[in-house]
């Protein structure tokens, strides 16, 4: 672990662990988000991004860098418990995952809980499918990516396009939340190690999303769907985080159905850490990872 890091997840414990720990309202909890990933995150120096109508709320395309592959996409879905979140809170990380994979990346605007309970972020994750598949991309010709909530929403849809012969060139995904019933051993093992996700709040969560319904249907946890003719997936987690499990399970899960899983457990990161893109080390060591990871599944040669 670097130096910056340990300062990184004492800062935490001290502001974001204390913060998740006693608000009460969503809609808060989404504006805080956005006012500090607008103050602490930058994306790379010479970043476009455009809105682009994909997806029932849009969504922005986001390029960065020189020599991008052309007819390749990364179909991002962004994290934040299902409650909070955008495509502007995660432009800086998706634009540095965009200048290492040089591939452009696409974050759709899904509807967010609790005014938009389960389906609907699943609903809007298919339809951003539907509509990159309009526009001409070839199924082989995109990677599903997401991180948190978004990694497991990019999970679910990944299940459902397995199920309907349809799968992507692969996906990526950064500690992906992919069991709302709460099963996995690290939500108590991890609760004092976790630099930043309180464990007590997990239930109170996972209901702002499922309200009623229940938490291991596929859609909402992929963790218990089918993956038939799975592509490559590539997973992104920390061994202290109380969502490890989450990952390791699902890891066991896509290998049960024949799918090729790079696992990859980094030490002592905080949930997400990607998202620190500038300001620790191991937040551009995953990416660049991930980047690489990326090019493989659509085929195209290392950087």
């Amino acid at each position: 672990m670097s130096r910056r890091q340990a300062l990184l997840n004492g800062l935490l414990r001290l502001t974001a662990k204390r913060y998740f720990a006693r608000v009460t309202d969503p809609r808060q909890a989404r504006l805080d988000m956005e006012r500090a990933c607008a103050r602490m995150l930058r994306a790379p120096p010479g970043t476009v991004v455009v809105a682009v109508p994909i997806g029932p709320g849009g969504a922005v395309s986001i390029r960065s860098g020189r020599g991008q592959a052309s007819g390749k996409i990364c179909l991002y879905f962004h994290g934040g418990g299902y409650i909070s979140g955008s495509p502007q809170t995660h432009t800086p990380m998706v634009a540095r995952l965009s200048r290492l994979a040089r591939v452009e990346c696409v974050v759709p605007r899904y509807r967010l809980a609790p005014e938009a309970p389960h389906p609907a972020a699943f609903e809007d994750a298919i339809a951003a499918w539907r509509d990159l598949r309009a526009r001409g991309y070839g199924r082989r010709d995109i990677v599903i990516g997401g991180d948190s909530a978004g990694g497991g929403l990019a999970l679910a849809l990944l299940a459902r396009l397995c199920e309907t012969g349809e799968a992507p060139a692969g996906l990526i995904a950064f500690s992906p939340w992919t069991d709302l019933s709460g099963a996995g051993a690290s939500l108590a093992q991890n609760a004092g190690r976790d630099p930043m996700l309180p464990a007590h709040r997990f239930e109170e969560a996972a209901q702002f999303y499922l309200q009623g319904a229940p938490a291991r249907t596929a859609t909402a946890s992929p963790l218990f769907a089918a993956f038939p003719a799975c592509p490559p997936v590539f997973l992104q987690c920390s061994d202290s985080e109380i969502l490890r499990d989450d990952t390791l399970r699902m890891a066991a899960h896509l290998r049960s159905f024949g799918a090729e899983v790079t696992l990859q457990v980094w030490p002592g990161a905080p949930h997400v850490w990607q998202m620190f893109d500038g300001w620790i080390p191991e937040a551009r060591a995953a990416l660049a990872e991930a980047g690489a990871a990326a090019r493989k599944m659509l085929s195209l040669p290392p950087r």
